[in-house]
């Protein structure tokens, strides 16, 4: 008797361990049924009471858990505005989710609303910030993100994915030197991060380390992503270093992404206009900032550089005047005084060029007199102001000179005007230059 006791215990203890393994094995069946019961309860409940706490808390759970954002972020909100009547509610777990919802759905202005109040209960919480460091970021707030994700990164400093954020804070802050390390991690997290990539090289480039981020900027120019801007700012570092023609090339091949965005587009053009004007190609950039214009007529200072530039088209001798190597100038300013006086015998006695101007001693002939004279021609197309002009009054008076001859491709101050009336110095501006530069050849 005491066996088929036995048996039959034995036999149901079967049956109950097959009926657990079968319930198991249908798994996604089972799973289905629960959250269905779930929801049916809960709608059930909110029906009769829509802040029934039990029913908000068993909804949040589940489309919290799924991943279902859209879902979710109502429920906390609900739950957040009935908390101080409903002790059952965490109050933090409700603002960080409903935080965490905003930010997935990228309600900005509502994300900080939650994650405010959760890092106010509790600022040494994992989850609140990192999601504050996010919030901040895509708000394009960088200096308060980076706090907060340096907090993050020590207390969970083996959770990956945390260097990426961190770097490109630090990068887009302009704290450069800084985001090297965290962006050099986040590659070696992920070697196919290009955005880290191409913010590391730029980082490596205002840090100083020019050649080392010109590496990285060439094998980032064919990627569809981030291709016009490493040629942007490949370009922009030759220029800088005086490699005009190697800038060309950057800039041409930037301007063949179709993805890029307009700013770097017409930025692209801007640089590779100047970098035209470097190599005295004034046509072609010319071509660049009428594109510019027709995009943006207020771009940057395209309506003077295209103004300027195209009376220099027009004028080679005033080209020569501002764009020439200086024996070019030299050469130029010694026409310029032997066409100075017509009915006059120039005669050039000495030349002194200097990094600011160049000066020419000149003994001029006369039908009834001799005297000398001091050229003075300054390249600039600013304002010359009146300190250089009592400066070169000085200049004449210790050289004992009859009279000075003060000529610039810009303008006098009025203050300079003033002084220099009642003195044997004459002020040419930019008119009176380019009059000259018609008589000669």
């Amino acid at each position: 008797m005491s066996t088929l006791i036995a048996v039959v215990i034995i036999v149901a203890f079967g049956a109950l361990v097959l009926a657990f393994a079968t319930r198991k094995k249908s798994g996604k069946g089972g799973k289905q049924k629960s959250r269905a019961q779930i929801i049916r309860d809960s709608t059930r409940k909110l029906a009769q009471d829509p802040h029934n706490a039990d029913a908000l808390i068993a909804l949040g759970n589940l489309y919290y858990n799924e991943r279902a954002w859209d879902k979710a972020y109502p429920i906390y909100e609900t739950q957040i505005s009935i908390a101080p009547v409903h002790k059952e509610i965490d109050v933090f777990k409700a603002a960080l989710r409903q935080g965490i919802c905003a930010v997935k759905l990228n309600k900005i202005p509502e994300a900080f609303k939650g994650l405010s109040s959760a890092v106010q209960i509790n600022p040494n919480d994992f989850e609140v910030n990192y999601y504050l460091g996010l919030t901040f970021y895509k708000n394009n707030e960088f200096e308060k993100a980076v706090p907060r994700f340096k907090k993050a990164v020590v207390l969970k400093p083996e959770t990956p994915g945390l260097n990426s954020p961190l770097g490109l804070s630090l990068y887009k802050a302009k704290h450069y030197k800084e985001s090297l390390p965290y962006l050099k991690r986040a590659l070696d997290e992920n070697p196919e991060n290009k955005e880290a990539l191409f913010a590391m090289a730029d980082g490596m480039n205002e840090s100083g380390y020019g050649e080392k981020a010109m590496k990285v900027f060439m094998h980032l120019r064919p990627d569809p992503e981030f291709g016009a801007k490493a040629c942007l700012a490949a370009g922009m570092h030759h220029l800088k270093i005086g490699e005009a023609d190697n800038a060309i090339q950057d800039f041409e091949i930037g301007l063949k992404h179709q993805n890029a965005t307009p700013e770097i587009a017409i930025e692209t053009r801007y640089r590779l206009a100047l970098a035209h004007f470097a190599l005295k190609s004034i046509g072609n950039g010319i071509s660049y900032l009428q594109e510019i214009m027709a995009i943006n007529p207020q771009y940057k200072d395209v309506p003077q550089l295209l103004a300027r530039y195209s009376e220099l088209n027009q004028n080679k001798n005033l080209q020569t005047y501002l764009m020439a190597s200086s024996s070019d100038f030299v050469s130029l300013c010694r026409k310029i005084v032997m066409k100075y006086y017509p009915r006059a015998v120039a005669k050039i006695v000495d030349i002194s060029v200097k990094p600011e101007n160049i000066e020419i001693l000149t003994s001029v002939e006369f039908v009834r007199s001799e005297e000398t004279h001091i050229f003075r021609f300054y390249r600039t197309t600013g304002a010359v102001a009146d300190l250089y002009v009592r400066e070169f009054h000085s200049r004449v008076s210790e050289a004992k000179a009859d009279k000075g001859i003060c000529i610039s491709a810009g303008l006098y101050s009025d203050e300079g005007r003033k002084y220099a009336e009642g003195r044997p110095i004459d002020l040419i501006d930019k008119n009176g230059l380019i009059k000259i530069l018609k008589k000669i050849d």
